[in-house]
């Protein structure tokens, strides 16, 4: 696979290689594992999420509303 970048990109991927002392390539590789691995993950959780919307498993506006007053320290 080949993958062209506008000038200003390949010159800031060069930059961010020549910093880590990797490769461009290696750079990319992890770059695009780490988007796919994130990006898998977000999607996992939002049919988790809908699947919890079907059970009719809801949070009241309220409850939200205290359990970020507790995580927040504002109660």
């Amino acid at each position: 696979m080949e993958i062209l970048f506008a000038a200003e990109l390949e010159a800031r991927l060069s930059r961010i290689a020549a910093q880590t002392g990797k490769g461009p390539e290696d750079v990319v590789r992890e770059l695009v594992a780490n988007y796919l691995d994130h990006d898998e993950w977000f999607r996992q959780e939002v049919e988790k999420g809908l699947a919890s919307l079907d059970r009719a498993q809801l949070v009241s506006h309220e409850e939200v509303r205290r359990q970020l007053g507790r995580i927040l320290g504002s109660q």
